[in-house]
């Protein structure tokens, strides 16, 4: 689950530092919390466009970031920050019970 995680958080990182055109000075940051049952990891940044899932042509090198998030996580999204500036995209992964986590 942690390889997973980090290579959503990577896609992640990524499409908010290479799309999110907003002035010198704001930030992008990710916030990683764990439960019982689940981790959510959610990464905000000051641009208002939501991000969509796109359809890459097979020779291209980029492009499908969010289809891999959407593919691997349980859950995700993303939406406008409440304090009115940019917004957050997050996903969800579970995790197995207690026992099978102290296994793996």
């Amino acid at each position: 689950m942690t390889d997973t995680a980090e290579l959503l958080l990577s896609e992640l990182m990524t499409n908010a530092y290479r799309h999110a055109k907003v002035p010198v000075g704001r930030e992008i940051r990710a916030r990683c919390v764990v439960t019982d049952d689940r981790v959510r990891v959610t990464v905000t940044d000051a641009s208002d466009t939501l991000p969509a899932p796109g359809t890459a042509p097979l020779e291209a090198e980029s492009g499908r970031g969010l289809t891999l998030v959407a593919a691997l996580a349980a859950d995700w999204g993303a939406q406008r920050r409440g304090c009115g500036v940019g917004k957050e995209v997050w996903f969800e992964l579970s995790l197995g019970p207690a026992d099978d986590r102290r296994h793996a």
